[in-house]
């Protein structure tokens, strides 16, 4: 079979694959899981397939790069439908957010702003999910907005997420009572520090364009000192760092910050000044709280694929190093040197 054959093959089959789970999805359909038999089976094939590839290289025979992009995407796809789960300890950052929302009593007023738009969805949107499904547990009322032009529309798809489990529906939580969608904003952080005057100048309608004093639950929230806590999801600027110099250190609001695995090595300044008072950060932070709140989401699942195609690479890696050396390289680089 040719090169071609092979490679329209491999695309014909991922695509069939990707429509299958795409129609189930729009459908309605209940999400698809491998028994765990398949999963070990699954599993012990691609650790044998990889067995048998060094064993190719020992002997020379060396694969092509596309079965290596062919692995990494089994890699990463696969394990999204095994009832599998990985053991993670919880960081004290995460706990520490998790304890703040904890100490919130029935009816507080918790302030959500969604910075960050699609392409940081994977990272951000599990820890959104799992915030507001913690916030409704608790009985605590969500303010929502978005210094970012998309936020919104990503804390709606976590709202429709949310309100579709059994156990938060049956509470028969009313948008405007019980929460609601401020919108975007724009202006940056000088939103933030017109917030601290009047929500309702920054505001005047929701996310729907309704007035916001038609909103009931916002008939006595005038400005920072009516909020309870403020937690921020950020992948950039304008983002957590504008939030803690703006709200935290003018207003004095308690606040906890989730980031991408990028901006959160540069909020743990702001976490050990005790101006934040939790922190989610990347992948591994929204799978940690969603441990914490006993909650089966994306991001744990999404930890199970990551850790799978890391071990993945690292054997091709070292495939590659075994067929570096058995190609006698090596020899030509030391006779190289010799002669230098």
């Amino acid at each position: 079979m040719s090169t071609r054959a092979k490679e329209i093959i491999a695309i014909a089959s991922i695509t069939v694959f990707a429509l299958i789970f795409y129609i189930r999805k729009v459908t309605g359909g209940l999400p698809f899981e491998f028994p765990m038999a398949v999963t070990y089976g699954v599993i012990g094939l691609l650790a044998l397939s990889l067995l048998w590839i060094l064993i190719l290289t020992i002997q020379g025979k060396l694969i092509e790069r596309r079965v290596v992009f062919v692995y990494v995407a089994f890699a990463v796809g696969l394990p999204l439908f095994m009832p599998i789960s990985q053991k993670m300890t919880i960081s004290p950052e995460v706990q520490q957010l998790y304890d703040a929302v904890l100490e919130q009593k029935p009816g507080s007023r918790v302030l959500i702003s969604f910075d960050y738009d699609p392409p940081s969805a994977p990272e951000l949107q599990p820890m959104a999910e799992s915030f507001i499904r913690l916030c409704f547990e608790r009985d605590l009322q969500v303010i929502i907005m978005g210094l970012w032009p998309q936020g919104p529309q990503q804390a709606n798809l976590a709202l429709q997420k949310v309100l579709e489990e059994e156990a938060i529906a049956a509470k028969n939580l009313q948008y405007g009572v019980d929460y609601v969608n401020l919108g975007f904003q724009s202006g940056n952080e000088f939103v933030i520090q017109g917030m601290g005057d009047s929500f309702k100048k920054k505001f005047p309608t929701d996310y729907q364009g309704r007035p916001y004093d038609d909103i009931p639950m916002l008939s006595n929230v005038k400005n920072f000192y009516n909020i309870d806590y403020c937690f921020n999801l950020s992948s950039g600027f304008p983002g957590s760092v504008e939030w803690v110099q703006v709200a935290v250190d003018r207003y004095g609001q308690d606040m906890g910050a989730g980031n991408t695995a990028v901006q959160a090595p540069t909020m743990y300044a702001y976490l050990n000044a005790n101006q934040l008072n939790g922190l989610l950060g990347g992948m591994n932070g929204a799978a940690e709280f969603e441990i914490l709140c006993d909650y089966e989401g994306k991001g744990r699942k999404y930890m199970v694929s990551q850790s799978f195609s890391h071990v993945v690479v690292i054997a091709f890696v070292l495939i590659g190093n075994v067929a570096f050396f058995m190609s006698g390289r090596k020899s030509a680089l030391n006779g190289e040197k010799e002669q230098a």
